[in-house]
């Protein structure tokens, strides 16, 4: 399947997620350090409204320094909406198509894992397609870009225990695969729902 397609079919059932979120889940954490879901859903528009040209643009009005940069994307698609509102503008972009630079594969990353950012910090995971996430997790396990997921995984076997995927050599970390994604990003608390020795290794990197 297109990658793009993917990424469409996790912003339509994200948005149907989020569509029935209650106004405090809004303003709860996420996994995101320093961040409300309202962050997370607002940060997920900017970057579904950004094309390269943009983000150069906006990298050059910020310093060159991608959190400043991303704090102010950030304030502005959050500022005068509502939750409802924020839920219409990320509907509104499902199809896009437009991107920071990068591959798609990073962007169906991005879709997963700040959707989970918001449903594992409020108590459990969405169902996501098998091929969805072992697209993602075959990216990681090779790439370095952004969140440095193929050094984290160095050296531990990961195994999935609810489809057919496998990576590594060394202790194992064995768990769902959404958790497996979750965990090579460097979200700690999806190690929680795997399982072995190399999930100790696991929480010993950043």
């Amino acid at each position: 399947m297109d990658t793009w397609q993917m990424i469409k079919e996790e912003r339509a059932a994200l948005v149907d997620a989020l569509g029935k979120l209650s106004d405090a889940d809004w303003d709860r954490p996420s996994l995101c350090t320093g961040w409300t879901v309202r962050d997370v859903v607002a940060h997920m528009i900017s970057t579904a409204n950004m094309t390269p040209p943009k983000f150069l643009g906006k990298m050059v009005g910020s310093g060159f320094s991608f959190q400043a940069m991303t704090r102010k994307e950030i304030a502005r698609e959050k500022a005068d909406r509502s939750n409802s509102e924020l839920v219409e503008a990320l509907r509104a972009r499902i199809e896009a198509r437009t991107a920071p630079p990068g591959p798609a594969q990073s962007w169906l990353g991005e879709t997963i894992v700040h959707g989970e950012d918001v449903f594992r910090a409020l108590g459990g995971y969405r169902d996501h397609p098998a091929g969805h996430l072992v697209a993602v997790a075959d990216f990681y396990q090779g790439s370095n870009l952004l969140i440095g997921a193929k050094n984290r995984i160095d050296g531990v076997t990961l195994q999935a225990t609810d489809t057919d995927w496998r990576h590594g050599t060394g202790p194992e970390a064995s768990g769902p695969m959404v958790a497996l994604v979750m965990a090579m990003c460097g979200r700690k608390p999806a190690l929680d729902d795997l399982a072995g020795e190399g999930v100790a290794v696991l929480r010993d990197r950043r």
